[in-house]
């Protein structure tokens, strides 16, 4: 998946470098039947629209580049089975800003497409956009500084929600070391990040702690890193903060980590007699006197 995140990088610093021939002519696809759709770049940045058999005249403020430039194209984005505006255009070394039009029909205008307000999203916008259609999701990469972010858009009928996303976690490695021995990752692995998904209404429906520069498949639940217990015994308590418990874990326990809280890590443990158990432990063991 890292692969595929510097594939997109590369593909999108070099789109930037080369004009294509059809974006200097405009592109033209139906928004709807019977509603042909032709659309061109201009040089202020904008983008001139001429819809329907009479070619009526809309101008739409689209997406540009430091010099005024962007790059046309058209897919489904809303899985109604016909065709979107899309305008793409570089935005320093490797991020792509996009602008998605859809064809309204009580208007007769294309409408611009915006991802819901006020969610975890850490992408300002549609980055680098993606449509997955197996899945019907939208996917929206960014890079801030070091580090790729990815967001997750669907459908509930015609409202669009953030359906996953991803916090990076600042742990401090040996706190972490110090109760946990990860399974899997290595030196390849990237930072944590807890993914979390969500349903229409933005309650949280499950979370898992992954890699943060590994994107989950889309349509699937998410799979949990795990990892050893390394401590004798380690507190498993049942909410954040708690200061007393009955429960324990023991060197060489198996988790899934979960969810992260304050310096606090949800970890679920598959008791062979009784089933998954779920706590929280303390990534800072308690001092020995």
């Amino acid at each position: 998946m890292r692969a595929s995140l510097l594939m997109m990088a590369l593909c999108s610093a070099g789109m930037a470098m080369q004009a294509q021939a059809q974006d200097a002519e405009g592109v033209a696809f139906d928004a709807a039947p019977g509603v042909p759709v032709r659309a061109r770049a201009l040089d202020d940045g904008r983008v001139e629209v001429r819809i329907g058999k009479d070619a009526v005249l809309q101008y739409l403020d689209g997406v540009a580049d430091e010099e005024g430039r962007s790059r046309l194209d058209h897919e489904d984005v809303d899985f109604d089975g016909v065709q979107d505006l899309l305008v793409r255009a570089s935005v320093g070394q490797v991020n792509e800003a996009v602008a998605a039009y859809r064809f309204d029909a009580r208007t007769a205008r294309l409408q611009p497409l915006a991802p819901p307000t006020g969610t975890p999203a850490n992408c300002d916008g549609f980055w680098s956009l993606r449509v997955d259609v197996p899945t019907r999701t939208l996917v929206s990469t960014c890079r801030g500084g070091p580090m790729w972010y990815t967001d997750f858009y669907r459908y509930q009928g015609e409202k669009l929600y953030l359906y996953r996303a991803e916090q990076l976690l600042m742990l401090d490695p040996q706190a972490l070391a110090a109760v946990l021995a990860m399974d899997e990752g290595g030196e390849d692995a990237g930072p944590l990040a807890v993914w979390t998904t969500f349903d229409a209404a933005g309650r949280v429906l499950e979370h898992a702690i992954g890699d943060g520069l590994s994107p989950p498949v889309s349509g699937v639940p998410l799979r949990a890193r795990e990892a050893r217990v390394v401590p004798a015994r380690l507190a498993l308590y049942r909410a954040v903060g708690d200061a007393d418990t009955r429960r324990y874990l023991v060197a060489g326990d198996r988790v899934e980590l979960l969810d992260e809280r304050d310096g606090w890590l949800q970890v679920r443990y598959r008791n062979p007699t009784r089933g998954p158990v779920i706590g929280w432990i303390q990534l800072t063991l308690p001092e020995q006197g």
